[in-house]
């Protein structure tokens, strides 16, 4: 993702305009990594949003809001200490590079004018903020502490001096001069391909210098090093009238990357949406993708757990089938108990085999060795092989009860899985814990401290083109009270044919052609099958499920039903704007 030095050179100069000279109400700490800090312009609130994530490190103006921790984290208390009511003096950037610094007048706790250093380092794992003291470059606090045993060029910790990362080797895109950058390629045999300008230029990205590379080479095949600087040369020069901020998508509205500049090697192959400004734009880019990962990691340990237990039970599967393998010569282990019973006077004690008549077979003669045990009598033998056929037989019955209730449990799994995938809060992760401890996937342990009751999310709820509301389930409880309890008998139910889903309740008797088709395509998209092209969907009215005694949440089964198939990539169109309730 390219928020490099030119898309961050670009925020900065806005960032100025924006925020400076701006006290700062209020400060938030809503993730371990993340910062907000709000101030106070024009009589309405600008927040800004710091964010040290090892994935989406940046910083930009934001308008969404986050709920808080319980307990205010240390890192916090620090900054509110030190920086709260203080104001923003000067915003710049270090050499071009992806390090930010915001200077903040504030009186420290002695009542003394005090100026502050919020370092903004944006370097995916090793970002960092720090809040530093300019009057002996003393750290106060780091949102990440770096140790020793870390790094060893430097350290971040309260009480230490503060030392910038160590300095680039590469150029300064805006101040080079043409025997500089001759000299640098030289020295270090840099040769010129897609990857040229980020090897010779601090803050320029794989995706610009790409672009870069494939705009001068569409005019000249061998551009020499002074046609290479001068057309670079142009571009910082006219880099401010060029800003055009664009988010890249492909085709089913999956977000590629996005830049400050219209990028001409990704417009051949992908749609682009233009964006005003570049908060706007990372604000967008950047809730999607970190909400992904931050609910990614939140679950983690939900999803190993229902991995683990779909091997269980494919490994289940794979014994009771091997069960029924065996289970398969049963029969020949009674008809072998018949013809001794038959021929039981003209067998003696002592034989270890015998050969006798099958009178099963009516089409030729045929005859059948049977192994004797030698110390057995006939009758024994006889009883022998009726146990073994008994104890076959109900191997099979119970083989087959068990595989149809892995099949389940295998369903079930999966089901939670697809709902775990399709969560969109960390209150549908817990809605989805909660679940598994009722099922009893995870041991139910009693928590003195969290006496309050969790909040309980409503299902999503979508309005049709012709006014029609639309619930769809988030987990497999809420499928279940959505198909059994909420919905009216005549109304529609809709899911994905043969795949984990949600359940979707169209709340109409009637439904026009066109809501049934949004429907499906909300069913599709809350799916497993959420990616594919084609997929079918089954509908059919409430009053044809039933839910078998007894059978995990969300599993239902119906059987008077018609399909249809539709792209669940057309939710995007269809309802990606409409706000869910």
């Amino acid at each position: 993702m390219a928020l490099d030095g030119i898309y961050l050179h670009s925020l900065v100069n806005d960032l100025q305009k924006s925020i400076l000279n701006c006290r700062i109400d209020k400060i938030n700490q809503p993730e371990k990594d993340e910062i907000i800090l709000t101030m106070r312009k024009d009589r309405s609130n600008i927040k800004l949003l710091i964010s040290a994530s090892p994935r989406f490190a940046r910083i930009h103006l934001t308008s969404s809001a986050k709920p808080n921790p319980i307990k205010a984290p240390m890192y916090l208390m620090v900054l509110r200490k030190y920086i709260l009511g203080g104001r923003i003096t000067s915003i710049t950037q270090k050499d071009g590079d992806r390090i930010l610094i915001i200077e903040i007048e504030n009186r420290d706790e002695l009542g003394f004018d005090s100026v502050y250093s919020l370092i903004v380092e944006i370097m995916s794992r090793h970002s960092n903020i720090t809040l530093v003291r300019n009057r002996d470059n003393k750290v106060m606090e780091s949102i990440k502490h770096i140790t020793p045993d870390i790094n060893s060029f430097r350290v971040l910790y309260p009480g230490v001096n503060y030392v910038y990362p160590p300095s680039s080797t590469k150029l300064n895109p805006y101040y080079t001069t043409y025997e500089e950058l001759n000299s640098f390629i030289s020295k270090n045999s840099i040769i010129f391909d897609a990857s040229f300008y980020s090897n010779c230029f601090t803050g320029i990205s794989k995706l610009l210098s790409s672009d870069l590379y494939y705009n001068i080479i569409k005019c000249n095949n061998s551009p020499t090093r002074q046609e290479i600087y001068e057309n670079f040369k142009k571009f910082t020069d006219n880099l401010h009238k060029n800003l055009s901020y664009t988010i890249y998508t492909n085709k089913f509205g999956m977000l590629k990357d996005f830049y400050s500049l219209k990028l001409t090697s990704l417009e051949e192959d992908f749609l682009f949406l233009p964006y005003n400004d570049p908060h706007t734009l990372l604000d967008a880019f950047y809730e999607k993708k970190d909400k992904q990962d931050r609910l990614q990691n939140k679950s983690t340990d939900l999803q190993k757990l229902i991995h683990t237990n779909i091997e269980r039970c494919n490994k289940k599967s794979k014994i009771l089938n091997e069960t029924l393998k065996d289970c398969a010569e049963k029969d020949s282990s009674r008809i072998k108990g018949d013809l001794l019973t038959s021929y039981i006077y003209s067998i003696k004690k002592g034989e270890s085999e015998c050969t006798l008549l099958n009178f099963y077979n009516e089409n030729e003669e045929e005859y059948v060795s049977i192994a004797l045990d030698k110390t057995k009598t006939p009758a024994e033998n006889v009883q022998r092989y009726y146990k073994k056929y008994n104890k076959l037989k109900v191997s099979e019955e119970y083989a087959n009860v068990q595989i149809e209730k892995n099949i389940e449990e295998t369903d079930y799994l999966n089901s939670v899985l697809t709902n775990i995938i399709n969560a969109e809060s960390y209150d549908e992760i817990d809605e989805i814990k909660n679940e598994l401890i009722e099922t009893k996937y995870i041991k139910f342990r009693k928590n003195n401290k969290s006496s309050k009751k969790a909040k309980t999310s409503k299902p999503h709820h979508f309005v049709s083109s012709d006014g029609i509301d639309i619930y769809v389930g988030k987990n497999n409880l809420q499928n279940d009270y959505l198909s059994l309890k909420f919905a009216n008998k005549n109304h529609l139910w809709l899911h994905a044919k043969d795949i984990p889903g949600s359940h979707v309740i169209v709340c109409s008797f009637d439904v026009p052609e066109k809501t049934l088709e949004e429907a499906a395509i909300i069913a599709g998209f809350y799916s497993k099958g959420k990616n594919s092209s084609k997929l079918p969907i089954d509908y059919t009215k409430v009053k044809e499920l039933k839910k078998i005694n007894g059978s995990k949440p969300g599993m239902v089964i119906y059987h008077a039903n018609k399909s249809l198939i539709i792209d669940p990539n057309d939710f995007n169109n269809l309802y990606a704007a409409q706000s869910k309730k």
